[in-house]
């Protein structure tokens, strides 16, 4: 199947992209391995989004982003991509079956995943009480304890933000010392909601309907000690979703694609739009500003090649 443009992903950042390609009339075809709307699909409540002044269901939001960019006619097919190659046209895809795509444009839009440590009663829980992004979800939990699990950059300045909402933030790091930055590491100290349980791991979450419970182990004699807490954040890593075309384009040490300020990435024709790509916020708004700059650069692309 041939294409002008695709589009590798359909989450927000995916979604928007297609919009826009779709109301330029150009030939695009967007590619998602699962149900469009990518993690947005799978998150309970968005609180955060401009122009829904009440929380609306991911799943809602998602189906109206698809909704609309299929009403300016883009088209959207299920694949799950596992290979990008070059040619003199542009670049040819392949999906697991071993069906062909080709185009002469491409913007891989597939986001990234918080590595989930995989604990007894996390995945139960995720959505009511477990949460990966304090941004998305801290105001849920105003007077509430809540614990994040990690010690870096992301899950110190994450504790510190939660804690304008919750009565207390229990800090959970497996080490005794944090890895986060002085600066940061500072405002944890200065923070008198801050609780830190050093040298500890996360062990069993559990609850009813919604989290009650962390049971936490120390890693220096094995003790079990429970905290009561209504939600649990993990920090302890993102990974982008670049299987597919991991060293066709530039990334960083973790493999988050480098792209300039038009989303254009080291490959001339291949743009990057939303999670999967070095940016300081990801957010469903900064994806959807992504996938509308790397639609219109694409435009131009194709119009000048």
């Amino acid at each position: 199947m041939q294409a002008d443009l695709i589009i590798l992903g359909g989450g927000p950042a995916g979604l928007t992209a297609g919009l826009y390609a779709s109301r330029a009339r150009i030939n695009v075809i967007l590619l998602e391995k699962g149900l469009p709307g990518g993690q947005l699909a799978a998150t309970e409540l968005v609180d955060n989004y401009p122009g829904q002044p009440e929380p609306i269901l991911g799943f809602e939001l998602a189906q109206k982003m698809e909704s609309q960019a299929r009403r300016f006619g883009l088209e959207i097919q299920t694949a799950d991509i596992v290979s990008i190659s070059r040619t003199d046209a542009g670049f040819d895809l392949k999906n697991e079956e071993g069906t062909a795509y080709s185009c002469r444009a491409l913007i891989v839009a597939t986001g990234a995943n918080p590595i989930k440590p995989g604990i007894p009663g996390e995945l139960q829980f995720a959505g009511r009480g477990v949460s990966y992004c304090a941004v998305c979800d801290g105001p849920f939990f105003r007077d509430v304890e809540v614990a994040v699990i990690g010690g870096g950059d992301s899950a110190v300045e994450e504790a510190v933000y939660l804690a304008r909402f919750a009565s207390k933030v229990h800090l959970v790091h497996r080490r005794d010392k944090l890895r986060a930055v002085k600066e940061i590491q500072e405002k944890a100290f200065a923070e008198p909601k801050m609780v830190i349980h050093w040298n500890s791991v996360p062990e069993e979450i559990i609850g009813e309907f919604d989290v009650k419970t962390l049971r936490i182990r120390s890693t220096l004699d094995g003790s079990i000690s429970e905290l009561q807490v209504g939600g649990v954040f993990f920090y302890v890593g993102i990974k982008p979703t670049n299987e597919a075309f991991n060293g066709l384009v530039n990334a960083d040490e973790r493999g988050f694609v480098l792209t300039d300020e038009n989303m254009a990435t080291s490959v001339p024709g291949v743009f990057a739009a939303g999670d999967v790509r070095v940016k300081v916020l990801r957010q469903i708004s900064t994806a959807v500003g992504d996938g509308a700059i790397a639609a219109y650069s694409a435009q131009h692309y194709l119009e000048s090649a």
